[in-house]
C-alpha cells in the first residue's frame, strides 16, 4: 500500500490535512507537501482545499471509495492468513434526523455496541441534508422516497404518515368526515410541508393549505397537534406513542401519505465495505425489518386501530 494512499484516506476520514496529521504525527506542511506530489503524481486535484473546509474532487471521491474498499479487503485477507474471525472494528461515523435518531435510533445503540465493542461509534443528528462526503460520514439513516441514485440503499421500513389531532381540538372543531372538510379545519406543517400528498381509496389526493403556525421545525408542529392546536400529517414512527396512550387519534383513516416515502440505511458505494458498517445496517434491518417498533406500538392494546 503506497503510504500517501493512507495518507490521502486519512485526511478524509478524519476531516482534514492537520486532524489526520495529529493522528499520523505528521506535521502539517509535510502533510500538504505529501498531498500535493500524490495529486502531481496521478495529474488530478483530489481535494479542494480552503481555510473553513475540505471537499472531495470527482477524482477524490472516486479514489477515496476505491481505497476504502482496498484497505477492507487488505484486512480481510491478513484476518484468513492469520486464523483470526473477522470482527467490526474501527470508527463509524452515523448520521440521521433528529428526531428519528433520538426516538428510534438511540435507544437502541447500547445493544449494538455490546455486540461490537471494537466499533468506535459517532453519531450526529441533523434535519439538514447530509452529504456523506461532505459530512464524513460512512453511513446515513435517510426518510425519502428517493435515497440517490449514485448511493448504495437499503430499504429498512416504509414511512407511514397519517393524518391525526388531539381529543381536545376534536371535541373543540368536531371531527372531520371527509377530506374536503380539512379546509375549514386548522392544519399544521412545518415550512415546505404543505401541500399533503395523499393515498386514497380513489388514488392519490393534493390537500392544498397553509399551516396555522409558520415553523421551521417538525418537533413543534407535533407538539402543537399534540396541545389541540391543529391537525397534522405526522409519520408514524412519530406519533405511534402517543396514539397508543390516547394522545391523539387519527382522522379519515382511509387517507395516508404516499407510501413511496421510506426509511433507508444509505451509503457511498463500496465492493467490500468495512465490517463495522455492514454489522450496523445488520444490526437496522434486524431493528426495523419486517415490522418496525412504533408499528408494534401503534396496534398494541389500547391503541387507536389504524
Amino acid at each position: 500500500m503506497d503510504p500517501d494512499h493512507e495518507l490521502f484516506t486519512a485526511i478524509v476520514d478524519d476531516g482534514g490535512l492537520a486532524a489526520a496529521g495529529r493522528r499520523l504525527h505528521i506535521s502539517p506542511a509535510m502533510m500538504s507537501k505529501r498531498l500535493a506530489r500524490l495529486e502531481e503524481r496521478l495529474g488530478a486535484r483530489l481535494i479542494h482545499r480552503t481555510t473553513r473546509r475540505l471537499a472531495l474532487t470527482p477524482a477524490g471521491e472516486r479514489l477515496h471509495a476505491d481505497l476504502r474498499t482496498i484497505l477492507a479487503a487488505l484486512d480481510e485477507a491478513e484476518r484468513r492468513v492469520s486464523g483470526v474471525s473477522a470482527i467490526a472494528a474501527g470508527p463509524l461515523r452515523v448520521t440521521a434526523p433528529t428526531s428519528f435518531g433520538r426516538l428510534h435510533l438511540a435507544p437502541w445503540l447500547p445493544r449494538f455496541l455490546d455486540d461490537h465493542p471494537r466499533v468506535d461509534l459517532t453519531l450526529n443528528l441533523s434535519d439538514d441534508f447530509a452529504d456523506l462526503i461532505e459530512a464524513r460520514a460512512d453511513l446515513a439513516i435517510r426518510i425519502t422516497a428517493d435515497p440517490g441514485p449514485t448511493l448504495t440503499a437499503r430499504r429498512l421500513a416504509t414511512n407511514r404518515r397519517i393524518l391525526c389531532a388531539a381529543p381536545a381540538y376534536l371535541d373543540r372543531f368536531g371531527t372531520p368526515r371527509r377530506i374536503a372538510n380539512l379546509k375549514a379545519h386548522r392544519l399544521l406543517a412545518a415550512d415546505g410541508q404543505m401541500p399533503w400528498r395523499l393515498v386514497g381509496p380513489k388514488g392519490q389526493i393534493m390537500v392544498e393549505g397553509r399551516s396555522h403556525v409558520r415553523t421551521n421545525s417538525s418537533e413543534v408542529v407535533r407538539e402543537i397537534a399534540l396541545a389541540g392546536g391543529g391537525i397534522a400529517l405526522r409519520s408514524l414512527w412519530d406519533i405511534s406513542d402517543a396514539l397508543a396512550r390516547g394522545e391523539v387519534r387519527q382522522i379519515l383513516p382511509d387517507f395516508e401519505g404516499s407510501a413511496d416515502v421510506g426509511l433507508f440505511a444509505v451509503q457511498l458505494p463500496q465492493h467490500n465495505p468495512p465490517l463495522a458498517i455492514t454489522a450496523f445496517v445488520d444490526f437496522l434491518v434486524q431493528l426495523y425489518v419486517p415490522t418496525p417498533p412504533w408499528e408494534r406500538s401503534a396496534i398494541a392494546p389500547g391503541a387507536q386501530p389504524l
